[in-house]
């Protein structure tokens, strides 16, 4: 049955109200992990979400650890399965010549939530300006975490807290969930990067 008409006229912006009502934005359905979905409904349109780059500054509330790299070709840079004997099925690598080439590489892929002075979204930062807040490239701080437990939880401690200037775009992609860090630029004047960090709590001299 066809619900009746609404008893008097609305404005364009009742229905905006109405939804924003209706679904808060909450940390509860904003998940951390990359696989699991989103409960945020798609034509809610947070403060956020919008169709061109915006420049805020806010702070670091947390860091998912779990999986804060992932492989690609160090060719085309397409994704490659973490099975280290895969190799891109697009590029023809020989490595027989020069052992030292690499097929593969790792390249960042944070997720992270941050805060505003009017909420707490959760966006994804890739290798370009991760590179800024770990001070290292993926390779280097996958083989550091090899070597040093727990040193992904550490860093993600590390990094929580840090005031930051972003610059947040909205997905290419239709099917991502998260809107994109394109810049990152650290706010406090003695910020140190993550990886600096570490090798002072371990201890480890830096190779030059």
């Amino acid at each position: 049955m066809q619900s009746p008409p609404p008893l008097g006229p609305s404005t364009p912006g009742d229905e905006t109200k109405n939804q924003s009502k209706k679904f808060p934005l909450t940390m509860s359905n904003l998940p951390m992990n990359s696989n699991e979905p989103i409960n945020q409904p798609t034509r809610k349109r947070g403060v956020m979400e919008i169709d061109k780059s915006t420049t805020i500054t806010c702070t670091v509330v947390a860091i998912d650890h779990t999986n804060l790299c992932y492989r690609v070709c160090s060719n085309c840079e397409k994704t490659l399965p973490e099975h280290p004997t895969t190799s891109c099925k697009y590029c023809n690598f020989n490595t027989s010549f020069n052992p030292t080439t690499r097929a593969s590489k790792r390249l960042f892929r944070v997720l992270m939530s941050i805060a505003t002075d009017t909420e707490v979204i959760v966006v994804i930062m890739f290798d370009r300006a991760a590179r800024v807040l770990f001070g290292c490239s993926a390779d280097e701080f996958f083989d550091f975490a090899k070597t040093h437990p727990y040193a992904a939880t550490t860093a993600g401690r590390a990094l929580e807290g840090e005031m930051l200037t972003v610059m947040l775009s909205k997905p290419k992609n239709g099917n991502a969930q998260h809107q994109r860090v394109v810049s990152v630029s650290p706010l406090r004047s003695g910020f140190q990067p993550a990886i600096e960090t570490l090798k002072e709590l371990y201890r480890v001299r830096s190779v030059k």
